[in-house]
């Protein structure tokens, strides 16, 4: 899965990724999605839908969460999670926020879901952070950054989730899988959860899975509609 590189062009993967997670259902009128731009800002959807993004209506910010290119009075409340995220992470490049309903639902709980299926493991590690609040100060969003630790994706207790990838595909696949792994959790409730030995061996195949699973995703849900 290639890196998106560059301003312009983390700008437009950044929107493009936002209008794939309205046409897969995994945000509402809530979400946001990020990419490192350079080592030392990033770009971030604004409070704009998700659905109608644009490279005109992503932002720019430093890794303070202070925006240094676009209009400050559209930065989503969250932003400093994603700065947070990036400081303690250099691995993440980018970030998906979403509200799926069966990820949301295990994060009402405050559970992660258990793995029953083998694609569900393309999710990687589930994280929780047990917190209601909107991770809107830095104090908060070093909270949830920490909670994320190494995993790959965070439920955000009554909130939704995020994934974090090394670039916008991994980041999307895992967030389509997340709700995967959540719905299946959900629905086959008396299965057993894959054995974490099991699980171990399955590793082997996710990055032949994700990237079939990124092709299959860009073909589905990245139509353009005209842009």
């Amino acid at each position: 899965m290639d890196a998106v590189t560059g301003e312009a062009s983390v700008a437009a993967g950044v929107a493009r990724t936002a209008r794939m997670l309205a046409r897969m259902g995994l945000v509402e009128g809530f979400g946001h999605v990020s990419a490192r731009a350079g080592e030392d800002a990033f770009a971030l959807t604004s409070v704009d839908p998700l659905c109608a993004q644009d490279e005109t209506t992503v932002l720019l910010l430093d890794l303070d969460a202070q925006v240094r290119g676009g209009d400050a009075s559209v930065c989503p409340l969250e932003a400093p999670l994603h700065a947070a995220i990036y400081r303690r992470r250099p691995d993440v490049r980018a970030i998906c926020r979403t509200h799926s309903r069966h990820a949301a639902a295990w994060a009402c709980r405050r559970q992660a879901p258990p793995q029953a299926h083998g694609l569900g493991g393309l999710s990687g590690a589930v994280a929780v952070h047990d917190e209601i609040e909107l991770v809107a100060t830095r104090e908060q969003a070093e909270a949830a950054s920490a909670a994320l630790g190494a995993a790959s994706c965070l439920l955000l207790a009554a909130n939704g989730a995020l994934s974090v990838g090394g670039d916008l595909p991994e980041a999307i696949v895992r967030a389509w899988y997340l709700e995967e792994r959540s719905e299946l959790a959900t629905l086959a409730a008396d299965a057993p959860p894959i054995a974490s030995e099991s699980a171990l061996r399955r590793e082997r195949h996710h990055a032949a899975e994700a990237r079939r699973a990124w092709r299959w995703l860009d073909a589905r849900f990245g139509a353009e509609d005209g842009r």
